[in-house]
C-alpha cells in the first residue's frame, strides 16, 4: 500500500485477480486533477466497456478475472488519473482469498508490478491508479476501501447520481500473459520494521479515509527539533521512534515514498532525503540532537559520515522561525503540483512567538499545511492558539502536545495528526491557494 514507481511504457493493463470467494469486478474511473469524473462517461466497466476515444478498455484475464487497459499516451490531458476500483456484489471483499493487482505492459506482457490486498468488511475500493505527475505517468498501490458498495465509491468521485446498482461482475474476452512480479525499496527492510511499516501504512490510510481523503497525494517532509532540552528524548530513542512513524506518512502519501526532512535549533539544517529502503541507517546517521558551541579555526570537525550535518553548527536554541522559512523556501524553490504536508516535532520552548507569527500568516498562501507535534507539557507559544487568529486566507496550522508520545498508539496518533489536513485541503482549494 502507497508503493508507486514510474509507467515507461505507452499501454498498460490492470489486471484483478483473486484465488477464491465471492467474484470481483473491476472498473476504471478517469478523474480530473481534482479527482473527480467530468460525466457517467468517464466511468470503464464491464456494461461500459470502452471510454471516449476508446484510450481506456475493460477486457478479461486468462483466469477469468476482469481488468482495463489504458493506453495513456491517448488520454486527453484534461485526465489526470485513472483509478482503478474493485467490488463485490456478494457479502464483503474479506471473504475474497488473494485479492490482487497487477500492472501489466500491455505489449509484452511484463509484470511491472504486483499488489497483494486483504480488504476485512469494504464492499469497495480502489485497488490502484496511474496518475500523472511532472508530465510523466506513474503507478501506485492504493488499497482503500468503502463500506457503501460501489455507490458510495463512485459518489465519493463525483459519479452522482451514482448508477442503481454495480455493473455486473463477469469475465471479458480478452486474455493476457502471465510475467514476473517486481518489488521496491521497502523490501530492503528488516523483518520487523517492514511489517510495522506496512501496518502502519493501513492505519495512515485508514486516518485519511475518516476524513474524507482516498487516493490523495502530497508531498511531506519531516522538522525535527534538536535543541538543547530535547537530548532526553534523542537519548531514550523516542525521537528516532516518531520518525520511523512518520515514514509511514509519506510511504502511503508521497508519490516516490520519499521525504524531506530539517533540523533545527539555533540555525536549521536540511538532512539527506529519507528514502524507505534506508530508513533504519537513516535514523543512525541523521536524528541527531544539538550540540554546544561552533567550530573555530583552530578545531577540527569530528569525522561524520556522508551527509550528516556537524551538529554543532547547529546549536541548541529554539529559533523556529528560521527553519520555517528555511521549509517554506525550499517549497517556492522546488514547485510540484501537489500539496505539501509538514510534520513539525517539538518540545516547547518557543519564544519567538511574533517571529513564528510572521512567517505562518505569510505562508497561508503557500500550498503548504504544517501540522505541529509537541512532544511534552513545554510552552508552545504562538503554536497553542495560531487557529484562533485571524486574517489569513485559510487555516494552515494544526497543532497538539501529547505528554508522552511513545504511550499514543499508532491508530490515535495518525488520527490525530491527520484531522485537520483534510479541512485544509479543502479550504485551500476553495480559496486558490491549491489547483
Amino acid at each position: 500500500m502507497g508503493a508507486n514507481l514510474p509507467v515507461d511504457v505507452d499501454r498498460v493493463r490492470l489486471e484483478l485477480g483473486r484465488a477464491d470467494g465471492p467474484a470481483v469486478s473491476a472498473a476504471a474511473l478517469l478523474l480530473t486533477g481534482a479527482g473527480r469524473v467530468r460525466s457517467g462517461a468517464d466511468l470503464v466497466a464491464r456494461d461500459q466497456p470502452g471510454a471516449p476515444g476508446h484510450a481506456v478498455r475493460h477486457v478479461g484475464t486468462p483466469d477469468g478475472a476482469e481488468a482495463v487497459e489504458v493506453d495513456l499516451a491517448a488520454l486527453p490531458d484534461s485526465t489526470e488519473r485513472v483509478a482503478l476500483c474493485a467490488w463485490t456484489g456478494s457479502g464483503t471483499l474479506g471473504r475474497v482469498t488473494g485479492l490482487r493487482l497487477r500492472l501489466v505492459a500491455a505489449d509484452s506482457g511484463t509484470v511491472m508490478a504486483h499488489f497483494d490486498m486483504a480488504p476485512r468488511s469494504e464492499t469497495a475500493l480502489v485497488a490502484g491508479e496511474l496518475y500523472r505527475r511532472e508530465g510523466r505517468w506513474r503507478f501506485r498501490a492504493v488499497g482503500q476501501g468503502y463500506d457503501q458498495g460501489f455507490a458510495g465509491l463512485a459518489a465519493d468521485f463525483g459519479l452522482t447520481p451514482a448508477p442503481a446498482r454495480a455493473p455486473r461482475p463477469g469475465p471479458a474476452p480478452r486474455p493476457a500473459p502471465p510475467a514476473r512480479p517486481q518489488t521496491r525499496g521497502e523490501e530492503l527492510l528488516p523483518a520487523d520494521m517492514g511489517e510495522r511499516l506496512s501496518l502502519r501504512k493501513q492505519q495512515v490510510a485508514t486516518s485519511l479515509r475518516k476524513g474524507g481523503l482516498t487516493g490523495v497525494t502530497a508531498r511531506v517532509i519531516l522538522v525535527l527539533d534538536a535543541s538543547g532540552s530535547m537530548s532526553g528524548l534523542y537519548a531514550k530513542g523516542t525521537v528516532a521512534r516518531v520518525a520511523e512513524r512518520m515514514a509511514a506518512v509519506a510511504a502511503l502519501l508521497d508519490d516516490d515514498g520519499t521525504m524531506q526532512a530539517w533540523t533545527f535549533a539555533t540555525r536549521p539544517a536540511r538532512l539527506p532525503d529519507l528514502h524507505l529502503g534506508e530508513l533504519p541507517e537513516w535514523l543512525r546517521l541523521h536524528v541527531r540532537v544539538g550540540q554546544l558551541g561552533v567550530i573555530g579555526r583552530k578545531k577540527r570537525p569530528k569525522s561524520r559520515a556522508d551527509g550528516q550535518v556537524d551538529m554543532r553548527t547547529v546549536g541548541i536554541q529554539n529559533e523556529e522561525q528560521k527553519v520555517i522559512a528555511d521549509v517554506r523556501a525550499y517549497v517556492r524553490d522546488h514547485p510540484v503540483p501537489l500539496p505539501t504536508l509538514v510534520l513539525f516535532f517539538s518540545d516547547g520552548g518557543v519564544y519567538r512567538s511574533k517571529e513564528i507569527e510572521r512567517e505562518l500568516r505569510a505562508a497561508a498562501d503557500e500550498p503548504v499545511f504544517w501540522q505541529f507535534v509537541g512532544l511534552g507539557r513545554s510552552h508552545y507559544g504562538v503554536l497553542e492558539y495560531f487557529d484562533t487568529l485571524p486574517g489569513r486566507t485559510v487555516d494552515n496550522v494544526g497543532f497538539f502536545a501529547v505528554d508522552d508520545v511513545d504511550q499514543v498508539a499508532d491508530p490515535e496518533l495518525y488520527d490525530r495528526l491527520l484531522s485537520e489536513f483534510p479541512l485544509w485541503l479543502g479550504a485551500a482549494r476553495e480559496a486558490g491557494v491549491l489547483r
